[in-house]
């Protein structure tokens, strides 16, 4: 399979069934977030509203794209993604999966809304940590600090931004709605009225089409990195493409770059261009050397995704340096759409990869979702959750995670909604209407979990890297 002997073979299987389980658990440890609401307000029955999410989380990750993946797969740099000791490769990829899985499960088991985002992120860091050490280089360039930083930001801002919005929206709500009926407790089994039930369903369906669109996207970038890392010959770039017609978009990059006016640069950034065209030169040395013969072969994959990898990273530098101001606007955008064209060629996930993570990700949510929406629906207040609360935090939540998944970052589903609902009790009664013991444990896992997956990454990574 993919040109792999028998035994890498079932190596790579391996590892996209342990990728599919993290996406598993992933279904059915962050399911609480959105049937909570309507399971607490008697809108839906339970298996009616694992349902629902279950199948509004497959469609929302064939929808949502694959920004979030890239971002994930970004966070190791080039020289990682491209890394030929297929030992180390199988190290990485199996210490970073295994973190995940245990971090996932051990909050599960405690009810304890952790993040899922935050576990994958903190177990990529640790291997691409520990692999920096022990590369020889001495330093921390195993991990790509501008994609992480960015990353933790929107991870910090989300579950804020998720508390301050849905105050501000019971605040619309108490304004605006005069059905006194919105702003009380369930009674029994009683569902609310209808246009109150339709919005609290609408709420779900929503907040789990995106959970999908963000979440979801993990997963599929996740098993890029092991088809990337195991079979690179078949996936370092997308094979669904005609491999001549990245020609033309590398030739015409390295016109408008041989242009630039070296002489106003500063002594980095004419060394940045300059390895910009040994690179672009390289991949028109490829197809040259490969013109009588007309096959391109599969081992030439590799060297063109390190080369297209590396022009994206320095161009985006070279423009953040002020480095292109010298051309003028048809040129620039004509070098834009050139670099584009090329990343095309790396920043791709087969159909195989969304529908196999779609069906991980749904089969997830209808499973084991009890233990967490009992804390999210009894445990971060001190009262049950009013039709109007639910509908607050949950239309807030779907709106925040889709604007991340738009703009290609990973957030927190579990830390968006917890914070929502946390934003909802307090506009009611203030910050007396918390559970401090809840809250406390809620911080504390959002504390831990990216230093302890880091550690237990990294401490697995080195070790496999002795075995392997």
């Amino acid at each position: 399979m993919f040109g792999l002997e028998t035994d890498m073979t079932v190596l790579l299987l391996i590892c996209i069934l342990a990728a599919c389980i993290f996406e598993f658990i992933n279904g059915f440890h962050d399911t609480a977030n959105a049937v909570a609401t309507v399971i607490y307000t008697k809108s839906l029955k339970p298996i009616q509203s694992v349902v629902l999410s279950g199948v509004m989380n497959s469609i929302g990750v064939f929808a949502g794209g694959i920004a979030v993946a890239i971002g994930i797969i970004n966070l190791l740099p080039p020289e990682s993604l491209v890394n030929q000791e297929m030992g180390q490769n199988i190290a990485l990829i199996m210490a970073l999966l295994l973190s995940a899985i245990i971090w996932n499960l051990g909050t599960w088991w405690l009810g304890i809304p952790a993040s899922s985002s935050h576990t994958l992120i903190g177990s990529i860091l640790g291997v691409g940590i520990v692999f920096s050490l022990t590369s020889g280089n001495g330093d921390l360039s195993g991990v790509n600090w501008n994609k992480a930083s960015s990353i933790g930001l929107s991870l910090l801002i989300s579950p804020l931004l998720g508390f301050g919005l849905t105050m501000a929206a019971m605040s619309l709500l108490k304004r605006f709605v005069k059905d006194q009926a919105m702003f009380k407790a369930p009674e029994g089994d009683t569902p609310p009225k209808p246009w109150i039930r339709s919005l609290l369903i609408l709420s779900c369906a929503g907040l789990s089409f995106t959970h999908g669109s963000n979440d979801g996207q993990k997963g599929v970038g996740l098993i890029m990195l092991i088809l990337i890392s195991i079979a690179p010959l078949s996936f370092a770039i997308d094979s669904s493409k005609d491999i001549k017609d990245l020609e033309p978009a590398a030739r015409s990059a390295l016109t408008q770059i041989i242009s630039l006016d070296e002489v106003k640069m500063s002594p980095i950034d004419r060394a940045v261009a300059n390895q910009v065209k040994a690179e672009l030169f390289d991949i028109t040395q490829i197809f040259d050397k490969h013109r009588e013969d007309g096959v391109f072969p599969k081992e030439e994959n590799l060297n063109l995704r390190k080369d297209i990898l590396f022009i994206g990273n320095h161009i985006k530098q070279l423009k953040k340096n002020g480095a292109l101001k010298t051309m003028n606007l048809a040129e620039l955008n004509s070098l834009e759409d050139s670099v584009a064209r090329m990343k095309s060629y790396t920043e791709y996930a087969p159909n195989w990869v969304i529908l196999i993570i779609s069906l991980s990700l749904g089969l997830g949510t209808m499973i084991g979702w009890k233990r967490i929406v009992v804390t999210i629906g009894e445990k971060i207040g001190k009262e049950n959750l009013t039709y109007a609360q639910g509908a607050s935090a949950g239309f807030v939540s779907a709106g925040t995670i889709w604007l991340a998944s738009l703009t290609g970052l990973p957030v927190s589903t579990t830390q968006v909604l917890s914070s929502g609902v946390a934003g909802s009790m307090v506009s009611s009664n203030g910050v007396k209407n918390l559970q401090g013991g809840t809250i406390k444990n809620i911080a504390i896992a959002w504390l831990l979990t990216l230093p302890v997956t880091v550690i237990l990454s990294g401490g697995l990574f080195f070790i496999f890297r002795l075995l392997f």
